[in-house]
């Protein structure tokens, strides 16, 4: 289905675009553009009229103005590791990989900051930090595939928000072609800058909508050698929800708390051959890591310990160990996808509402597709859930219909941090208010005004 008002009547400029790029990076054979054309998910595909694959951000540009003069709509591509749509074509037109913008620019030690190009993969900007010593506040399970532009672009969050903050807090400056193939270059790394509107803090989230983002500029935070990784097995959600403040007040050195659940960590045992942590199974689980210049494993056991609502509980101070607990949370998606196509929800509330989210979710979804199977994790501190529905059949538009209901009802946001994409583009509203929509549409036409950028993404297309 093509997004409205976009159709494959606009002209592709094919001409222009194998002139901006060379021939080789144009392509249009169905064998050549059938990996670009479907989301991680596997809901999400179409076809694309060509798929482009620029080198630097000249040519970025150079695309950008031949599709602006023909009013070809244009879709653009990091990793392709989004869940909602977001980064595949709805049919005919111009795919833009910005997979071979991979430069990396020298550590600024001294400021503690690097610039990346868009394709590099949050894997090869943790190395080039890690070797000069330093580290990236943003890490996720998608590591080896996931890419700067895209995490920017999301405003991606993953496992350490609660310690340095979701994407846009990294990012110092960057360097965009705007619809019309003109630059805005603002690569200095400056902390304080009193000049007018935060343009490189509006790409964040913008989901591709109001430019393409070639490069970044990048906070870097210490390297913390001395890491604890603790898997604690709880009574309920609401005990592992509820130990979460008092952890935080007592371990400033606090990096990660995920919350687990029996059902996924049944599914991640059998499907990656994972022996089990405990002796039995326990309905919730708190993985928690804690990183700090000295070993934090006494203070992380000293917290935990009389914890109310704690079973059980097993404690990694080496590597391996600590790997093999984090494998029990970043073998979910995978597991999750070897066994079905699923509806998946990334949805937050406020904190204190997490526990009724997490009480409602299971009755909300059975009203709805009785034969449904609910696979539910995500970062407590956030309040943010990723919900994942398999078995949902035709019934997968009601069924995402109820839980974002439900979370606006708690307050909360239909997207913490995967974006709207095209999956949610019909919710908005359930988040954000007319004044707000309207507000970021006029910004959406000011910046593109033939509505050539991700059309149908985040917001209606015209």
């Amino acid at each position: 289905m093509s997004p409205a008002g976009v159709g494959p009547a606009a002209a592709l400029p094919l001409g222009a675009l194998r002139e901006a790029v060379g021939a080789e990076h144009v392509l249009v054979d169905p064998g050549l553009t059938a990996s670009y054309e479907t989301d991680w998910t596997r809901r999400y595909r179409g076809r694309a009229g060509c798929v482009v694959r620029p080198a630097d951000t000249a040519q970025v540009s150079a695309v950008l103005q031949a599709c602006h003069g023909t009013g070809a709509p244009v879709v653009v591509q990091g990793g392709n590791t989004g869940l909602v749509g977001g980064a595949v074509p709805a049919g005919g037109e111009v795919l833009l990989s910005l997979t071979r913008l991979s430069s990396l620019g020298e550590v600024d030690l001294a400021a503690g900051q690097v610039s990346a190009g868009a394709g590099v993969t949050l894997a090869a900007l943790q190395r080039h930090a890690q070797a000069a010593g330093l580290d990236f506040g943003v890490d996720l399970a998608a590591r080896d595939s996931a890419t700067v532009g895209g995490l920017v672009a999301t405003n991606a969050g993953g496992i350490r928000v609660l310690r340095y903050g979701s994407m846009r807090a990294q990012l110092l400056g960057a360097e965009a072609v705007l619809a019309d193939g003109s630059v805005v270059r603002r690569m200095a790394g400056l902390v304080k800058d009193g000049t007018g509107y935060d343009l490189v803090a509006l790409l964040a989230g913008s989901e591709g909508t109001l430019g393409v983002i070639t490069q970044a500029r990048l906070r870097l935070v210490p390297r913390l050698r001395a890491r604890c990784v603790a898997l604690l097995a709880m009574a309920d959600a609401d005990a592992a929800i509820a130990l979460l403040p008092g952890l935080r007040a007592r371990l400033p050195h606090l990096s990660a708390a995920e919350l687990l659940f029996a059902p996924g960590m049944a599914l991640v045992r059998e499907h990656g051959a994972l022996p089990p942590p405990f002796a039995q199974e326990h309905p919730a689980y708190l993985l928690l890591e804690c990183a700090d210049a000295t070993d934090p494993t006494d203070a992380l056991v000293d917290a935990v310990g009389d914890a109310d609502g704690l079973s059980d509980a097993t404690v990694a101070g080496d590597s391996a160990g600590q790997r093999a607990l984090w494998a029990y949370r970043e073998q979910h998606t995978e597991a999750i996808n070897a066994v079905g196509v699923p509806v998946k929800l990334d949805v937050s509330v406020p904190l204190g509402r997490l526990a009724e989210l997490v009480r409602r979710l299971e009755p909300t979804i059975r009203r709805v597709a009785p034969a449904a199977r609910l696979i539910v994790f995500g970062h407590v501190h956030e309040g943010n859930l990723h919900v994942n529905i398999l078995d949902a059949g035709p019934l997968a538009e009601q069924v995402t219909e109820a839980v974002l209901h439900l979370v606006a009802e708690l307050e909360g946001s239909i997207s913490s941090e995967h974006g709207v994409g095209r999956q949610k583009v019909g919710y908005l509203s359930l988040s954000r208010s007319a004044t707000e929509i309207a507000a970021m549409r006029a910004i959406k036409d000011a910046l593109d005004p033939r509505g050539v950028l991700n059309p149908g993404v985040l917001l209606p297309a015209r």
